[in-house]
């Protein structure tokens, strides 16, 4: 819970200073008495039923600690609202998301000195490839793409300035769209 209100609160570098000394995926392993990929939410006692269970650790399907994580996750990579409704009452989309430089790495796709150098990528909705690119490495917290290119899965690509609308509700289906790539 304090990570997450750090975040929802706008307390940005706190957040991540905190997060790079106390979150899993960043504490050593050494430190921490076993590896990292061993969180486990409890362990299979000797009175399960099935004997080959016995000792393994078991990680809860969603504990309230998983379901604030992903809240952390949304909030950093995507921002609190991703579709709303204009003025007009039409459907648009904007990824506002709130991330450290020292979290992006050198783009090994550059293929000039024209394209942004830095990168962080992820998925959205399991299957469209998203990435923001920055020719610097820079905080993002809290700031818009200047503009978007949005792959489709038919290779037509478009590059936007805003998401609205037609676009909004196609990455709402998720079928239809490749790639995202947002620049900064």
């Amino acid at each position: 819970k304090y990570y997450l209100e750090l975040i929802k609160k706008g307390m940005f570098d706190q957040f991540f200073e905190e997060m790079r000394s106390g979150m899993l995926p960043f504490i050593d392993g050494q430190k921490y008495g076993r590896s990292v990929m061993e969180c486990s939410s409890f362990i299979v006692s000797s009175a399960f039923e099935d004997p080959n269970f016995f000792g393994r650790g078991v990680l809860a399907r969603l504990s309230g600690s998983a379901a604030e994580f992903l809240s952390i996750w949304k909030l950093m990579f995507i921002g609190d609202t991703l579709f709303q409704l204009n003025e007009g009452g039409k459907l648009e989309m904007q990824l506002v998301p709130s991330l450290p430089a020292w979290l992006f790495r050198e783009n090994e796709f550059a293929q000039s000195r024209a394209d942004k150098k830095y990168v962080i990528r992820f998925k959205l909705f399991t299957s469209i490839n998203v990435a923001y690119f920055t020719a610097t490495p820079k905080d993002l917290f809290g700031v818009k793409p200047l503009r978007y290119t949005i792959g489709l899965r038919d290779g037509s690509i478009m590059s936007v300035d805003t998401i609205s609308s037609t676009l909004a509700a196609n990455i709402r289906k998720v079928v239809l769209i490749d790639y995202i790539h947002a620049y900064f």
